[in-house]
């Protein structure tokens, strides 16, 4: 059956679905919460949730990095953000948070994040991470990988993220300009890779062949991203995620059986959309608005990602987060509200039993239904 409309005499159009579309339904036995596990294990890693702290500077510090870890998930730290570029980025993660201005906010944005990337700054921030005692996750967008990756793994990195809007494995380059040759570097590379965004089949496909560990999915989705009014691009979350999980069973069958996690990356603004993201068929999530309402995030309430200072075409902004409550109640509860804000894994054990299943991977089995909005 076809999935594609015609929108015009000139034009078909493939029928996508968001979140709010789509719904889980439990069609099996129910269980209680305390017997279901959400662990996740992504090479020789092992995670008590299937959560991933976005690398964006209003979400992930080296101490909010650590406080994930010690919470069961993973914190990926921005290497490319303020925490790598200036000793001491706390006064201005406070100046970013006081500006009202949002014209003034992104001016300062740019200078700020105009300073150069320190390697020593990398490496110490990172040691901070390792010293705790979690996983050591870090990222860097597609230009600046080969610059920085000596630097990264010689500081003891467990998993390398290489994130973008979207990433390709077939990137073409003005002349003189090298592209990333994804599949060269991961190969010769002796850390795990996660890279993305991918929002289709064939993208993804492409990307888990050239040995990722992990494909991010989404693209520009985000509360911060303003991708889809300047570039006119949209990748809704539910369709983007079940396509890369079939380029997953594809590529299982095509590799002889490696397994490529799949992590969905933008548009998880509540837990019941954490919930669905699974349904759909990802292993783990990866949140930024989600996390950044907590009250010991370094946004200070603000939420922004790399897009909203870029130089020449800003694709994001600086927004508004209500905080809520500390990272650990976001994550773990007690919820005092009953909007998915708080208590993310709380929700997704409690749908899990209510559905009948175990574990996540179980769970991406459950039944979906579509309603029109």
């Amino acid at each position: 059956m076809s999935n594609e409309i015609e929108i015009g005499r000139g034009k078909r159009a493939r029928r996508v679905y968001t979140f709010d579309e789509i719904g889980i339904v439990p069609t099996r036995r129910t269980r209680d919460p305390e017997l279901v596990s959400t662990s996740w294990t992504i090479d020789a890693f092992q995670f008590g949730i299937p959560v991933m702290g976005a690398p964006m500077d209003s979400v992930m510090s080296p101490a909010t990095a650590i406080q994930l870890g010690q919470l069961g998930g993973l914190g990926v730290l921005n290497l490319e953000g303020l925490w790598t570029r200036h000793e001491n980025p706390e006064p201005l993660l406070e100046e970013i948070a006081r500006v009202d201005d949002e014209v003034a906010a992104v001016k300062r944005m740019r200078e700020l994040y105009s300073a150069p990337i320190k390697p020593e700054l990398i490496r110490d921030r990172l040691a901070e991470i390792r010293d705790a005692g979690v996983t050591v996750a870090g990222a860097l967008s597609p230009h600046r990988t080969a610059e920085f990756t000596d630097t990264v793994v010689k500081a003891g990195v467990d998993l390398f993220v290489i994130r973008g809007n979207t990433v390709s494995a077939e990137h073409v380059s003005v002349e003189g300009r090298e592209p990333l040759n994804l599949k060269q570097f991961i190969y010769e590379l002796d850390v795990p890779v996660i890279v993305g965004g991918a929002a289709t089949y064939q993208s993804a496909l492409h990307l888990m062949r050239t040995g990722a560990a992990g494909v991010l999915v989404g693209f520009g989705g985000g509360a911060s991203s303003t991708t889809r009014a300047t570039l006119g691009i949209r990748a809704p979350m539910a369709s983007a995620i079940a396509d890369v999980a079939g380029a997953r069973t594809d590529y299982l069958d095509e590799s002889g059986g490696r397994y490529v996690h799949v992590i969905a990356d933008g548009g998880l603004g509540t837990s019941g959309d954490l919930v669905k993201a699974i349904a759909c068929g990802a292993d783990a999530v990866m949140l930024g608005a989600a996390l950044a309402r907590a009250t010991d995030a370094p946004g200070r309430g603000w939420h922004w990602g790399q897009e909203a200072h870029h130089e020449d075409l800003p694709r994001g902004r600086r927004v508004a987060v209500e905080q809520i409550a500390p990272l650990s109640e976001i994550m773990n509860g007690p919820a005092h509200i009953a909007d998915g804000s708080a208590n993310l894994l709380g929700a997704l054990r409690r749908a899990m039993a209510t559905s009948g299943y175990s574990d996540v991977k179980e769970f991406q089995r459950v039944d979906i239904v579509h309603a029109e909005r």
